[in-house]
């Protein structure tokens, strides 16, 4: 969602000063184009999870509570509201019967569902340390992690 992905990109501001700074909300909102309301709301939200700490006063502002290193996306997206999961699928059935005809055997939503634990696992792997470098670095590291698995037997190893 875009409250994930902007709650990720203010993290990475506080990710890319020294450990410890406290980085302001208006700088924050500043640099990714946001208001500072939504970057205080976003910032609310990771500071209840435990990713980062507000300090008060006149220099004050956000603190990244651990190493980027050490922050991973898993722990972002949940904290921002978690990813979709496969859970709901069958149950916004829109067709002219109650429940989808395939309730009890369906080999899609099997599927779905195992690209949805893949996915999570893969966040709960990747730190924010990870995606500091640049795009190119990202997406090389995202294609070596991605290289083996060519189906959904591979996805199960």
């Amino acid at each position: 969602t875009a409250q994930e992905e902007y709650g990720l990109r203010c993290l990475l501001q506080l990710a890319k000063t020294p450990h410890g700074q406290v980085v302001r909300v208006k700088d924050i909102a500043a640099k990714e184009g946001l208001s500072s309301a939504y970057v205080e709301k976003l910032l609310r939200l990771l500071s209840r999870s435990g990713l980062v700490h507000s300090v008060r006063g006149l220099k004050g502002g956000y603190v990244l509570n651990r190493p980027p290193a050490q922050v991973t996306l898993g722990e972002v997206v949940r904290a921002l509201g978690g990813m979709q999961t496969t859970d709901h699928l069958c149950h916004q059935f829109t067709g002219q019967q109650d429940a989808c005809v395939h309730f009890t055997d369906c080999g899609i939503r099997s599927v779905w569902s195992g690209l949805t634990t893949y996915i999570q696992q893969f966040l709960d792997r990747t730190t924010l340390d990870d995606i500091l470098a640049g795009e190119y670095d990202v997406a090389q590291a995202i294609a070596d992690r991605l290289r083996g698995v060519t189906s959904v037997k591979d996805m199960k190893r």
